[in-house]
């Protein structure tokens, strides 16, 4: 084979690669050329955007939650404050068995399986390098237990924390609520922005209607991170602004005096200023500890305070519906003398049994054999059904209904709780508008004596007693600061005065229904007895023997009061439920209230010149 040389390669080949090697040089320059168009576009035109890029990627802003307001007494004592607590954290990523890890954990602490799928669910929602909590609020014993065996637990860590305690527990559960995890539900309520950092949020009570004072405002930190999104470093912060701290009116020893004198006792008791509004003690018993509920209750602890046949987290004094029995007899005995259809001379004849003219059926008084003639005072003094019965009828429903709505009956009271029942005002138009039914004359009569259809909650009861006492002037409650007051009551100055002699005769008078608790407060106090039927009855009692019923079908004993009679500074009212009578239960559970509040041992007055 003879060689190659160039005379023997084609011109016309030739002339092709040439022109193929201009292409390429060409097409290689322009992309050269576009590479280097690029850079300069990125390093001087788009530079300032890109660096701004960049530094976004490199640096973030976090927030950072601000310390919940206490909650204090009007004499500054902690109710509600945030306590130092640990807590185990887990950075997942750092743990390689996490079944055998959470087995470890289980033996030396404990771990419930409500624990167990909370941490499995945060894992979830969590970057790999950032803690999850596994368990909370840490006993001494648990941290010194998780920190001998420290060696062996490979991504667990103990962190301090802050969380809300309270230290009364029970004692005040229905008035300052509780805070708990923040759900789906919150979010939508809150303001996302403030809360990227906080966990807790109000759920009931006063922790939730002041929440946005409470919570304060988040910071915030702008932070170096790495390209996994771990931070480095804190490179500036805005420190939160915690929030406020609260200082109810309700004085804790009159609120434990309460809660003392109930005893065993289901039921409320509320005290008021009777100037002012202030809400002084406000118990619904039995309570419930809201500490349970701060880290999470656990489905069984829950389920059982469902089912306790008690009701503990019911709140009786702001939503329990009672019928106000022959505490509602002063405000009719008002309605009469301001209609003229009275005097406090007027007499009526109590033989024991009360007829609508017409009719057969027969309205019982609840002493056999009636008491006689009385007249205004000693109506109230002896609770004689008759009387009222007479009077309600006499009235009628409509002039009894407007008498009683200026009082604030079947009207929340505007207490700063939510969640508050109105109660019920009955009325022709309620009647026909609920039931679709015309008013009857019998039911006026039961009306007279606070049976029937009308309803009223525990606080309520205690604002129309505040403004009973006040001849017509009070505030509404509030439990932080106080309003001015916005119900005025026009009725002649001897009218306030006669049921005035009245409801102080029930303590003082020979035949008092609650003369036993006289010597109980040192001041002149004035008040009226009652009792509430459970279900329906062959009597209209005052104070019926119900010690042979079971206990869920007795009588819910009930009693209003204020003093001093001359001056009154403080209205009570109590509910005992299925306490049976309200002079024997009721009565002496206000007297202690009332004692305690206008003759206070430790001299430091309840109800002063400005109230505090």
């Amino acid at each position: 084979m003879k060689g190659w040389t160039t005379a023997s390669i084609d011109p016309l080949a030739q002339l092709r690669v040439n022109r193929r090697l201009v292409i390429v040089t060409v097409l290689m320059l322009l992309a050269l050329g576009g590479v280097v168009a690029r850079f300069a576009y990125l390093q001087l035109a788009s530079h300032d955007a890109l660096a701004a890029r960049a530094e976004n990627n490199r640096v973030r802003l976090q927030a950072v939650a601000p310390n919940r307001g206490l909650i204090l007494d009007r004499h500054g004592r902690v109710l509600a404050e945030n306590r130092a607590a640990y807590r185990l954290v887990v950075v997942p990523e750092r743990v390689e068995d996490r079944a055998a890890m959470l087995d470890a954990v289980d033996g030396l602490v404990g771990l419930s399986d409500e624990e167990r799928e909370r941490f499995a669910l945060d894992r979830m929602r969590s970057r790999p390098f950032q803690p999850v909590t596994l368990k909370t609020n840490l006993t001494e014993d648990e941290v010194a237990a998780l920190a001998l065996k420290r060696h062996r637990l490979e991504g667990l860590e103990i962190e301090p924390y802050l969380t809300r305690h309270y230290p009364h527990g029970e004692a005040l559960s229905h008035v300052i609520g509780y805070v708990a995890r923040l759900d789906a539900s919150d979010l939508d309520r809150l303001d996302p922005d403030d809360y990227r950092a906080t966990t807790h949020t109000g759920k009931t009570g006063i922790e939730r209607y002041y929440e946005d004072l409470l919570h304060g405002t988040s910071g915030v930190e702008r932070v170096e991170t790495n390209a996994q999104g771990r931070v480095v470093r804190v490179l500036e912060r805005v420190d939160p602004i915690p929030g406020e701290d609260l200082r109810l009116n309700i004085d804790l020893d009159l609120q434990l005096t309460a809660l003392e004198a109930l005893g065993t006792q289901s039921g409320a008791v509320v005290a008021l200023d009777v100037a002012t509004g202030e809400v002084l003690a406000l118990v619904s018993k039995p309570g419930y500890d809201p500490n349970d509920f701060v880290n999470g209750i656990s489905s069984s602890a829950y389920r059982a305070l469902l089912e306790n046949p008690y009701r503990p987290l019911f709140n009786r004094f702001l939503s329990g519906g009672y019928e106000p029995g022959s505490t509602i007899k002063p405000f009719i005995a008002l309605a009469g003398l301001e209609s003229g259809r009275i005097t406090p001379q007027t007499r009526v004849f109590s033989s024991g049994v009360f007829r609508l003219p017409g009719h057969s059926r027969e309205y019982r008084d609840w002493r056999e054999g009636g008491h006689g003639w009385v007249d205004l005072r000693a109506s109230l003094e002896q609770s004689v059904n008759v009387y009222f019965y007479q009077l309600a009828n006499d009235l009628g429903i409509d002039a009894i209904s407007r008498e009683l709505a200026l009082f604030g009956l079947g009207q929340p009271t505007g207490i700063d709780l939510r969640g508050e029942f109105a109660g019920v005002l009955p009325s022709r138009s309620w009647k026909r508008r609920e039931l679709n039914e015309p008013w009857f004359p019998g039911e006026t009569v039961i009306t007279g004596i606070g049976q029937g259809f009308t309803v009223v909650t525990p606080l309520q009861l205690a604002w129309m007693t505040a403004a009973l006492a006040g001849r017509g002037h009070t505030a509404p409650p509030r439990l932080v600061g106080r309003a001015e007051p916005v119900r005025v009551i026009a009725h002649d100055p001897a009218d306030w005065d006669a049921v005035f002699d009245g409801l102080e005769a029930v303590i003082v008078g020979a035949r008092g229904t609650a003369r036993a608790i006289a010597a109980e407060v040192p001041v002149p106090l004035a008040g009226k007895t009652g009792t509430a039927q459970v279900f329906g009855r062959p009597q209209d009692g005052e104070d019926e023997d119900d010690e042979e019923l079971p206990e869920f079908l007795r009588n819910h004993a009930l009693f209003i009061g204020f003093a001093p009679v001359d001056a009154p500074r403080v209205a009570v009212a109590v509910v005992a439920e299925h306490g049976g009578g309200g002079a024997t239960v009721a009565a002496p559970v206000a007297a202690r209230v009332i004692a305690r509040a206008v003759g206070a041992p430790d001299d430091r007055s309840l109800v002063d010149g400005d109230g505090r």
